[in-house]
């Protein structure tokens, strides 16, 4: 996707069963059934009224406030950025057992052993010193 030079805001709201989609930058209200369709029905509203095409437009969806929660934007935000985190130290972790599980046993440490050390079963340990 190219990004049109301004990006548009998507600021979007629930109201009964509809999402709906204020474009500030444009005045321009639209609606969807479901989250998912939010950006895509901003950008056909933002074409619509600029000339450009769907994939040149640049969408920043924000979501404020849904009943009694707020800051919906955010929270999302820091609950992708936590994931990221979390998807980072599994890989750093599961590089560090396999390799204190090869040490072990290099130094006669049985299998069965090892993956009780490790809080895994002997089969993935096994796999840890083979890999």
């Amino acid at each position: 996707m190219t990004s049109s030079a301004n990006p548009y805001t998507a600021n979007v709201t629930r109201e009964g069963r509809w999402w709906m989609i204020s474009i500030p930058e444009l005045d321009e209200l639209t609606q969807a059934r479901r989250i998912g369709e939010a950006e895509l029905m901003a950008r056909e509203v933002i074409a619509l009224h600029t000339g450009l095409t769907i994939d040149e437009i640049a969408v920043t969806v924000n979501i404020d406030t849904i009943g009694n929660v707020a800051h919906v934007s955010d929270a999302i935000g820091k609950v992708k950025r936590q994931r990221l985190e979390a998807t980072r130290l599994d890989a750093e972790a599961a590089k560090e057992a396999k390799r204190i599980a090869r040490e072990l046993s290099g130094s006669g440490v049985p299998v069965r052993d090892i993956g009780e050390l490790l809080d895994v079963s002997f089969q993935r340990a096994h796999q840890m010193i083979q890999n």
